[in-house]
């Protein structure tokens, strides 16, 4: 028989034993709510998933299909014309209370109609399209619903270091809020994104699949801090996101301008001499000229100049370096690490608004000939002697078709695609005499 005082002793161990053991739940808890538990719950109630319609027309061919053989056009005016629907899914975030997401520009793309399932809505909201810019993939939609919506304001990708943890969110396969971590492996990872565009990423080796584009990148403490875009197709297991500096650098011109207004710097890039680049062991962009009264010029920048850096980017062609320039917008402040003749040094530059009729000016300067609006087509006005255009044989009266397979419509039309293509070398024409056309690459 336990006395009384044996028996109070076993039940205060016993109680010991419980209170000791509630302290290790709940530790363990708390181990299991971890960081990364914490981001996504900051952050998943804003992420998004997208359904695009495409509204696809072909012309059916009677007897091959539709219209892929040569007979096309012998049966473009007898064959009827079929119509069908396509989807994509993809990924967004909602950035501002008023319903803004930003997503990537080839998620949207020739969208007929965009669907967004916002988390806690059972329904589907169809979504307007604001802004786009597909240089840079990135696009603005916008919802418009009763009550509060979450959102993730851009914080910076300017701090990220290398090693860290990043988070990513999406949609991957219809799979809605998957998650996926990672870290990061560059900060700004230059790559070309076909067409001669050359982009920075930022890139990690979380997971990201069809479906994630347009997704959130989130760091640690759950910030947005880039927009998911792309994996390699040619290895596994790493991805790449536009960084959310670029992104907030033209989120007000896709808002207010539904594009991004092109900023004028006012020099024209060249490539550098292979005795240069090999003493340098890289590449670099040669200032070939500066306009009067341009940013440039007020900024001191001279001919002959080599730009190396564009905010610590390092430039390596003229295509990298217009392609960087295109992510600013007027009165955004640059600056440029430069090398003029052995001396390295920085010079900041505040850029403008795009002159009207520079795209002229620039065919004018760079390629030699100058182009006017004639009977519905663009005619060669002027050849300049001993030009680029003038060695290939362009002449006055000429007609100019199309630019890099894009048809030329119109003189505003050409000069607008010159625009695209400032620094990008060579462009291709296609040049139409008579009944003859023939294709020349310039300068």
């Amino acid at each position: 028989m336990r006395s009384e005082e044996q028996t109070r002793g076993i039940f205060a161990t016993l109680t010991l034993l419980l209170a000791l053991l509630s302290v290790v739940s709940t530790a363990a808890a708390f181990e299991r709510r971890s960081p990364v538990v914490a981001a996504v719950e900051k952050a998943g109630p804003a992420v998004v998933n997208i359904r695009t319609e495409q509204i696809v027309r072909r012309q059916a061919s009677p007897l091959f299909g539709f219209g892929d053989s040569i007979f096309e056009e012998f049966f473009r005016g007898f064959a009827p014309q079929r119509t069908y629907k396509t989807q994509s899914i993809g990924s967004g975030v909602i950035i501002d209370p008023r319903g803004y997401i930003l997503t990537n520009s080839h998620v949207i793309e020739q969208a007929s109609k965009i669907y967004v399932a916002v988390p806690g809505h059972q329904k589907e909201v169809e979504a307007t399209l604001v802004g786009e810019d597909e240089r840079i993939d990135l696009a603005i939609i916008r919802i418009a619903v009763e009550g509060p919506l979450p959102y993730l304001p851009p914080a910076s990708s300017a701090d990220l270091m290398l090693g860290e943890t990043v988070i990513a969110i999406g949609n991957p396969l219809g799979l809605d809020h998957s998650v996926t971590t990672g870290i990061v492996s560059s900060t700004s990872r230059r790559l070309p994104v076909g067409g001669g565009v050359v982009s920075v990423f930022i890139q990690t080796d979380a997971l990201i699949n069809p479906g994630n584009s347009g997704g959130p990148l989130l760091n640690i403490n759950g910030e947005l801090i880039g927009i998911n875009t792309a994996i390699a197709q040619q290895a596994q297991g790493i991805g790449f996101s536009v960084p959310i500096d670029i992104a907030k650098r033209v989120l007000g011109d896709l808002i207010e301008h539904g594009r991004i207004r092109q900023a004028y710097l006012g020099l024209i890039p060249g490539n550098i001499g292979r005795a240069l680049a090999r003493s340098r062991g890289a590449g670099g962009v040669l200032v070939t000229e500066v306009d009067a009264g341009s940013p440039a010029a007020n900024a001191g920048l001279q001919v002959a100049d080599v730009i190396l850096a564009l905010d610590d980017i390092a430039v390596e062609s003229p295509t990298e370096f217009t392609n960087l320039l295109a992510t600013y917008t007027p009165d955004d402040r640059i600056r440029l690490s430069l090398l003029r003749g052995t001396d390295e040094l920085q010079s900041e530059v505040r850029l403008a608004a795009m002159p009207e009729g520079y795209g002229a000016r620039y065919a004018e300067k760079v390629f030699g000939f100058t182009v006017g609006d004639r009977d519905g087509s663009v005619v060669v006005d002027r050849v300049l002697s001993g030009s680029a255009a003038d060695r290939v044989g362009i002449r006055r009266g000429d007609l100019v078709a199309e630019m890099d397979g894009e048809r030329v419509t119109g003189a505003k039309q050409f000069g607008e695609l010159l625009l695209k293509r400032l620094g990008r070398f060579p462009v291709s024409f296609l040049i139409v005499r008579g009944n003859r056309g023939y294709y020349v690459d310039l300068p």
